[in-house]
């Protein structure tokens, strides 16, 4: 599976493609949603400017610490990000800091912002995972030809998995079809009336945490703290987390107006 396109004059890698594809429709979604809610236009995007950066040294700088056995001879390949290596916990805990930051900052509603970003956000992790796929990583075990081919899963997919002489599971593809749903479902559930401002973050928070859980329990490539996958630490705590919000803005009514912190 090639990792780069190559126009001759210059190579472009197909992570970076698929990162750029992401962020661009999630930008579109949200100044169409910021639009509706009359959310001032330059104050979107200076957040979105700020967050983007922070969410993809979180992404690394997460990765990195958890591969800084590797990284201490190679420390040059730090900053080799197209090679892939960014880790979407990092990015979605370090995007969340500058939102909450950013947002009390200028008094504005930090849960109506997020309800706005969650939605373009789990679409990006759909569409990104994709990288992993030309790649060859974020993949699970080693399985046979048939296994694959009893699964739904494109042709295409399944003879892209074929890597240095074995099949592997493509639990990266399993994951992009379920954020691809989860998209829908928050988009659905955030256009219902009656719904609290937080709650569409908080059914990310639950429905991401899920799916993590779950794909991570394939994954062969994950970063570890002992024994224990931290993605499916970090899972627990997201499920916990949304849990916990979703009840609280059910109860509280949170923040309904913009500017109310």
């Amino acid at each position: 599976m090639k990792s780069m396109l190559d126009l001759g004059f210059i190579s472009i890698h197909y992570y970076s493609i698929f990162l750029l594809i992401a962020f661009a429709l999630g930008c579109i979604l949200i100044f169409k949603e910021v639009k509706a809610k009359n959310i001032s236009k330059e104050f979107i995007e200076n957040l979105l400017f700020w967050t983007v950066i922070f969410s993809i040294l979180g992404a690394r700088l997460y990765f990195v610490v958890f591969n800084f056995d590797y990284y201490l001879y190679n420390p040059l390949e730090i900053f080799m990000v197209w090679n892939g290596g960014l880790a979407i916990h990092g990015g979605i805990i370090a995007g969340l800091l500058t939102v909450l930051y950013y947002c009390h900052k200028y008094k504005i509603n930090s849960f109506q912002i997020l309800d706005i970003i969650v939605v373009s956000l789990i679409l990006g992790q759909a569409i990104g995972r994709w990288g992993n796929f030309f790649n060859g990583e974020a993949h699970g075990p080693i399985v046979s030809l048939d296994t694959l081919q009893a699964l739904p899963i494109p042709s295409f997919v399944v003879s892209g998995m074929y890597i240095d002489g074995n099949y592997y599971l493509p639990t990266f593809f399993f994951e992009s079809m379920l954020c691809l749903i989860g998209f829908v479902i928050l988009l659905l559930f955030r256009k219902r009336k009656n719904v609290k401002t937080g709650q569409t973050t908080s059914l990310y928070l639950i429905y991401y945490g899920l799916v993590r859980f779950f794909i991570e329990s394939f994954r062969t490539d994950s970063l570890m703290l002992l024994n224990l996958k931290m993605a499916q630490i970090i899972s627990i705590i997201m499920i916990i987390s949304g849990i916990i919000l979703f009840v609280k803005c059910r109860k509280d009514n949170l923040y309904n107006e913009v500017g109310e912190e």
